[in-house]
């Protein structure tokens, strides 16, 4: 099985953890972490071609989580990654604006179990691992008629 390579994104290093662990315990995949501890970190670690999926919390010092994914999608070459934001802010005003005008996949409110993740990750785990297979392996249009 592939691994996922993951940027989490959190000032708080016991929040990064939780978020490790839970990835972990889902089972949706086997994960490489990445840390950073707020916004303008993460975008020194962000490169598009090392990093799978990205775990943002929203509020940080220096640069807020929206702030990092808004940078991380202007470049034109991050859409293909999922972005989740893993926080506190719950209002429908606050998801709208990360979803909608930021650009983030997905949103994920704390506090959040392993099953949590799962339900809201299987998707976009499940892209970046078929994104992520042997061209061989993912098969064409000839490839059911010879098996």
């Amino acid at each position: 099985m592939s691994t996922i390579r993951a940027l989490v994104v959190d000032d708080s290093r016991v929040m990064r953890n939780m978020v490790m662990n839970a990835l972990k315990m889902s089972r949706l995949a086997t994960f490489e972490f990445t840390e950073a501890s707020d916004g303008a970190d993460a975008l020194t670690k962000f490169d598009p071609t090392k990093i799978d999926m990205c775990f943002v919390d929203w509020n940080m010092p220096n640069m807020n989580g929206v702030e990092f994914v808004k940078r991380a999608r202007a470049g034109g070459t991050a859409f293909h990654i999922p972005m989740v934001m893993v926080t506190s802010e719950q209002t429908m005003a606050k998801i709208e604006e990360a979803l909608n005008q930021a650009g983030a996949d997905s949103y994920i409110c704390k506090p959040f179990t392993p099953d949590d993740m799962k339900v809201k990750l299987e998707k976009y785990v499940n892209k970046v691992l078929s994104s992520k297979a042997p061209a061989d392996k993912q098969g064409g249009f000839f490839s059911g008629l010879l098996s």
